[in-house]
C-alpha cells in the first residue's frame, strides 16, 4: 500500500530489527486482505517464544489451523468492507477524531513525503489505514525509504513516526478487533497486534 521514493539498496539490518519488520509485514498482510489457504497453512506452523506476544502468536497459529479459508474471506469482508458499512473502521483519522480524512491524515502525508514514502499506484484507501501504516513501519525499520534530507531512519525517527501515527491509536483498534462480534480468526490477529504494539512501546521507552 506504500512504496519507496528514490529507493536505494537498504543497509544491513540486525536480526532483531528484521524480526520487528517481519511482524509489521505480517500484520500489514493480514489487514490488507484475507489470507488464502497457503498463507493460513504457513501461519499454522508458527510458534511463539513466551510472554504475552508469544502467546498471541500461538493463538493465531491455532486459529489458522482451525478455520476454513472461505469463512475467513467472509469474516474479513464483514469486518473491514461490509455492505452498508464495515464492523471496524481501521483508519487513524477515525480513531483520533471520529471522522475520516481529517488532520491526522494530512499530518501523515507530510511525514510520508519527508521520509520518502509514496502511496502505491492503484491504492484507493487513505494512507492512514492500519495495514498501510504497518507496511510503512516495516519499511522504516528495514531501511527501504530514502528521506528527503538524505539521512537515515534511525530508532529515534522510527519512534517519532510510531508515536504520532501508530501508537496514538492502533492499540485501541486491535483491542476492538479482539472483541468484534463477527471476528473469529481476526480475534487472534487483534491479540497479535495489540501485544506487539505494547512490546514496541516498551522497547522505544527503554531506548530513550
Amino acid at each position: 500500500m506504500s512504496k519507496a521514493v528514490d529507493h536505494t539498496v537498504p543497509p544491513a539490518v540486525a536480526e532483531e530489527e528484521l524480526l520487528r519488520a517481519q511482524v509489521y509485514g505480517l500484520l500489514a498482510r493480514l489487514l490488507s486482505r484475507a489470507p488464502d489457504a497457503d498463507f493460513l497453512a504457513a501461519l499454522a506452523g508458527m510458534a511463539g517464544e513466551g510472554g504475552e506476544f508469544g502467546a498471541a502468536l500461538n493463538q493465531l497459529a491455532e486459529a489458522a489451523r482451525g478455520c476454513d479459508p472461505a469463512a475467513v474471506v467472509e469474516e474479513f469482508t464483514t469486518l473491514f468492507i461490509g455492505v452498508g458499512g464495515s464492523e471496524r473502521t481501521p483508519y487513524g483519522s477515525y480513531y483520533l477524531t471520529g471522522f475520516l480524512n481529517e488532520k491526522p491524515l494530512a499530518e501523515l502525508r507530510v511525514d510520508m513525503a519527508r521520509l520518502g514514502i509514496a502511496r502505491a499506484d492503484g491504492v484507493r484507501e487513505p494512507e492512514d489505514h492500519i495495514a498501510a501504516l504497518c507496511e510503512m513501519m516495516a519499511g522504516l525499520i528495514g531501511g527501504e525509504f530514502a528521506p528527503e534530507d538524505g539521512g537515515i531512519v534511525d530508532l529515534e525517527a522510527q519512534r517519532a513516526f510510531f508515536d504520532r501515527h501508530v501508537g496514538s491509536w492502533a492499540g485501541r483498534f486491535f483491542a476492538d478487533l479482539e472483541t468484534s462480534p463477527s471476528a473469529r480468526f481476526y480475534r487472534a490477529v487483534g491479540a497479535v497486534g495489540r501485544s506487539f504494539l505494547a512490546v514496541e512501546a516498551r522497547a522505544f521507552d527503554l531506548a530513550a
